[in-house]
């Protein structure tokens, strides 16, 4: 019992270190969080109203064939990417190739011909001279190396008809791009000018994006505007081509042509929002767009004052890319905002600024 007793105390002596350094830690709280800050300029710039276009391939090609025949492979699927010259389909050449190999022999038969009346010719202009033969068995002579001259050379041009038709059996990619559909399937007979697949140019992916009337007159063409492919999320930079020549009837919209960089995974008609600008230009705070937290639909900015976290909400009219322009008047050039650390900052949270 005595022991019991001994151990029971040497055991609360143990602990109470132990108990203190962790009541000291509980009363300082967490550790200071590190932030990156970020600051804000001041720039002129237009503020920008997002509209929903529709993206959509400017060049488009039907793919069909030259020649009927039995599709003996087809290599590619709708969606696939395919770089220029790159086989599509291939038609079977099996009783073309027979063909070809026949004409080839005609053209040896032929060759064979010349030779025969050729010397044949030359031995009988020969003797026309030295009148020991006539004029119309001359005239044979020569008439007969013609012909074989002329029948070689028919069955070269059907040789070279056939070559053309074997390679036309194989139906190659005009241009890099994307399969939008795919209209056949091997075992398939096809006639010609049977449509194979559709292909749009990757190099010529555009957005068709409606804006009012009245806001045409801040676009710039050859402007550029962000762009986000709503089915990702991801965001690229748009250059506005030109505008559609014919306004829509009901709505008056016109319709703007931006032209992305290529993207992958994206299929037609996908949906992205534009950001087009809907004024002037005008003086405006400019910050990263790292900095801008969401809170109930909202947006906010962390600043560090005495060492702890302040929030500050924002109003942002004008995307631009990897910034954002707002027009709070409390928000000013020169002023610190965090881009780094803040998606776990709470107000008034102890912060350490880990650099600029």
């Amino acid at each position: 019992m005595k022991s019991r007793k001994i151990q029971s105390s040497w055991l609360l002596f143990l602990l109470i270190p132990i108990l203190c350094a962790g009541q000291t830690v509980w009363a300082a709280g967490p550790p200071p969080a590190r932030v990156v800050l970020g600051k804000v300029v001041q720039q002129e710039v237009a503020q920008n109203r997002s509209v929903i276009g529709v993206l959509y391939y400017e060049r488009t090609s039907d793919i069909s064939t030259e020649v009927a025949g039995l599709v003996d492979n087809v290599k590619v699927d709708q969606g696939d990417r395919v770089k220029q010259g790159d086989t599509l389909v291939e038609l079977n050449t099996e009783i073309l190739d027979q063909e070809i190999s026949l004409t080839k022999t005609r053209i040896s038969q032929a060759q064979l011909r010349i030779d025969n009346t050729l010397k044949n010719f030359k031995r009988l202009e020969k003797l026309y001279k030295e009148a020991g033969v006539s004029e119309k068995d001359f005239d044979d002579a020569e008439y007969a190396f013609q012909d074989a001259q002329m029948e070689k050379k028919a069955s070269q041009d059907t040789l070279k008809k056939l070559m053309i038709q074997k390679k036309r059996s194989i139906i190659t990619a005009p241009y890099g791009g994307i399969i939008l559909t795919k209209d056949v399937d091997s075992g398939g007979w096809v006639q010609q000018g049977k449509q194979l697949v559709s292909l749009g140019s990757s190099e010529d992916l555009y957005v068709r994006a409606p804006i009012a009337e009245n806001l045409l007159q801040y676009i710039e063409i050859g402007g550029k505007v962000p762009v986000t492919v709503t089915a990702f999320g991801n965001e690229t930079e748009g250059t506005v081509i030109d505008i559609d020549p014919v306004a829509d009837v009901k709505t008056k919209n016109i319709f703007l042509k931006i032209k992305i960089a290529p993207l992958p995974l994206v299929a037609q008609n996908m949906s992205a929002t534009v950001h087009v600008p809907s004024s002037s230009k005008q003086q405006l705070k400019v910050l990263p767009r790292a900095a801008i937290v969401k809170f109930k639909g909202s947006d906010f900015v962390y600043t560090v004052k005495d060492g702890k976290a302040a929030i500050l909400p924002v109003n942002i009219v004008t995307f631009m890319g990897e910034s954002v322009a707002v027009d709070n008047p409390y928000i000013v050039p020169g002023m610190g905002v965090v881009i780094e650390g803040n998606e776990r900052l709470r107000p008034d949270q102890a912060v350490t600024v880990a650099g600029e």
